[in-house]
């Protein structure tokens, strides 16, 4: 069975965390989640590594949760994957990085507002479809988005659902740098090198501190948003709008 999470270390204090599960467009499991929690812990505790990035095989970045498994694993306590892995990312005490190909959806999408520097390919899209499957923002997206590209700008991706390309992306200050598909992956480790040559305490320090102001704040909507979400994942209309979207995937896997 293949991997579905590639993890490698770099002398230069890099850890590089990559999903592998193009064939299913990257969409995260029970499984992947778990071990992405995993890998995160052990990368945090690992007094070598001084950076973490997030990269994914094939053509697309993370078309989201896996929804047949999802329906499947319901109950989203304090210690599920899902929510252990969102509340571990949330408070890395380390500089997180991210390149983006292609599709990011639903969680795909939301884990970038917790990244410290996001490069997306000039072919990504962003996708907030959360309303549209019966469900509610996650991850702290409600209070994040708003934040970061005002009000009307995050209703018109959470609440209409319209995807958003690169260039504007970046225009609205949700990535760093548009780049094309070959030069991606460079310039993320080029990024990466750079703060690992930087002193480690500063480093440290220099991020808790742009972090701190609302830290709590974040933890507090990821878990009010997990309240929401579960009823809603309850709900006859949710489940029936997951079950047609399997169907219509199942007909179409490539559509």
């Amino acid at each position: 069975m293949a991997m579905t999470l590639l993890v490698s270390r770099e002398m230069a204090g890099i850890c590089h965390l990559s999903i592998n599960r193009p064939e299913k467009r990257n969409a995260l499991n029970m499984d992947m989640y778990r071990e992405l929690n995993n890998q995160l812990q052990t990368a945090i505790r690992d007094e070598t590594v001084q950076v973490i990035v997030l990269s994914a095989q094939g053509a697309d970045f993370c078309a989201g949760n896996d929804l047949a498994d999802f329906l499947d694993n319901p109950e989203l306590g304090s210690d599920h994957p899902i929510i252990s892995l969102l509340h571990a990312l949330a408070d890395c005490p380390k500089p997180l990085l991210a390149a983006v190909q292609g599709h990011a959806v639903g969680i795909g999408a939301t884990l970038l507002l917790h990244m410290d520097l996001v490069y997306l390919g000039d072919n990504a899209r962003l996708r907030f479809p959360f309303i549209d499957l019966g469900l509610v923002p996650e991850f702290a997206s409600s209070l994040l988005l708003p934040q970061r590209i005002g009000h009307v700008r995050a209703c018109q991706l959470l609440l209409l659902g319209d995807a958003l390309d690169a260039a504007t992306a970046c225009d609205w200050g949700l990535a760093n740098q548009v780049l094309p598909a070959a030069e991606l992956q460079p310039r993320l480790e080029a990024a990466a090198r750079r703060l690992a040559a930087k002193p480690a305490q500063a480093l440290l320090h220099s991020k808790a501190l742009l972090k701190a102001p609302q830290q709590e704040r974040i933890h507090r909507t990821i878990s009010r948003e997990i309240d929401y979400f579960q009823q809603a994942l309850a709900s006859f209309d949710a489940r029936q709008r997951i079950g047609s979207l399997l169907a219509r995937v199942r007909q179409d896997p490539d559509g």
